[in-house]
């Protein structure tokens, strides 16, 4: 037996830094190969990392709440057949005590176990908090875990019904009889990891803005014409995702400048379209990555989106579910935005919104007629793409979402 250590994956490009959201497993517990161990979040990805190895949990080296470096150490575990490697303890010149004490904080308890649910000590307390009865929630975590998302999926609904707030505080109204006029919100580690990278992004790259109205009507009325279908032949819904993949993937092969990154030695275009689909989940923003997407025809596109989507939201995405992103789409419509202004993906060129379909008045050769109208609004880099180049792309779209028809479908 030996001793191998577990470092900190990387969970997305250009990303620096992730941090332990909470160990699924404790020191001394035995560890199954692929089984998830420990709870990465990142700003671009909240994660449940599997062990490469199969073994015994040594020694948790990162804390939970703690940010580090990727590729540094988070645990060590006694591994058949493993080499040792070298620690602070058995380093030449390091003294090894007979026993050695854990560290503050570092030891955590195997997750409590309520009516055959498990359950760890920070969503314990956070339905604590809010008065919430564990056992009347679905977990949707590994092995049947209930998550932090699963109890603010269900304060959400409360919260609906006119009962708890699902901020994961103090009703306000409860809050405003205390007397008490402000509450400190700690910032949770995947929403400081979103803040800094916004923050790098618009340092990064000069942002310029435009907008663009389409008329929708054709695709709003053949999806509404065969989504029943559509749900029984493939389980799920027809949203309009895949059909703005197909869209935007044509004009960027005929636009490949916004498909492309900034380096020092030049600007690369890529030859490959790798879509970006942000998914909104209760408290944070991820964006999985369809490979290749302008290979596929629409219901793999259709399948794609789903399975991305529902992995996000289960916690399930692997690290190379968020890698490699030429583009971005954020469907924001699907929240009721009408228009907005969206930051860059980095170190992609642009990223596209499409926003909230609605019924318009609209003038169609001199009579007024009402249309299924949308916006698309679109961030780019002005560094690599001046106001020419993007309206050309953003006219391609817009003609690709105009003359939509079935026959431009590649199945």
């Amino acid at each position: 037996m030996g001793l191998t250590t577990l470092k900190m994956p990387q969970l997305g490009e250009s990303v620096t830094e992730g941090t332990v959201e909470r160990w699924l497993k404790a020191e001394g517990d035995t560890v199954r190969r692929d089984e998830p161990i420990v709870e990465v979040v990142t700003d671009k990805v909240n994660a449940e990392i599997p062990s490469p190895f199969e073994g015994r949990l040594v020694r948790i080296q990162v804390r939970e709440g703690q940010t580090v470096a990727i590729g540094a150490a988070l645990a060590e575990l006694e591994v058949e057949g493993a080499a040792t490697t070298p620690t602070e303890s058995t380093r030449p010149g390091g003294v090894i005590p007979a026993e050695s004490p854990p560290a503050p904080n570092q030891v955590r308890r195997a997750p409590a176990m309520t009516q055959g649910l498990k359950v760890s000590p920070a969503v314990r307390r956070l339905a604590e908090r809010n008065g919430i009865e564990i056992s009347n929630i679905i977990g949707t975590g590994a092995g049947g875990r209930l998550t932090r998302d699963d109890v603010i999926s269900h304060l959400s609904v409360q919260r609906a019904a006119g009962t708890e707030d699902a901020t994961g505080g103090t009703d306000p109204a409860r809050t405003a009889r205390s007397g008490a006029r402000e509450e400190l919100v700690r910032i949770s580690a995947v929403r400081r990891q979103i803040a800094e990278h916004m923050v790098r992004s618009v340092n990064t790259s000069p942002h310029a803005w435009s907008l663009r109205e389409v008329d929708a009507t054709r695709l709003v009325e053949y999806r509404d014409a065969h989504r029943e279908a559509f749900q029984a032949s493939h389980g799920f819904a027809l949203s309009y995702v895949p059909f703005f993949i197909q869209i935007v993937c044509a004009a960027l092969l005929d636009n490949p400048y916004l498909n492309s990154t900034w380096t020092d030695e030049g600007i690369v275009l890529k030859r490959y379209i790798n879509m970006g689909v942000a998914v909104a989940l209760p408290d944070t923003l991820i964006v999985p990555v369809i490979k290749d997407a302008d290979k596929k025809g629409f219901d793999d596109l259709a399948h794609a989106v789903n399975d991305l989507a529902t992995r996000a939201r289960s916690k399930s995405l692997r690290p190379e579910d968020v890698k490699g992103g030429t583009f971005t789409l954020n469907n924001t419509g699907a929240l009721g935005s009408v228009a907005g202004q969206s930051i860059i993906n980095q170190p992609q060129a642009a990223i596209l919104s499409t926003e909230a379909i609605k019924k318009r008045p609209v003038v169609v050769d001199d009579s007024i007629v009402i249309r299924r109208m949308m916006n698309l609004t679109m961030s780019f880099d002005h560094r690599i793409i001046d106001g020419l180049a993007a309206s050309r792309f953003l006219n391609d779209v817009q003609r690709g979402i105009e003359e939509w028809s079935p026959a431009t479908i590649r199945l």
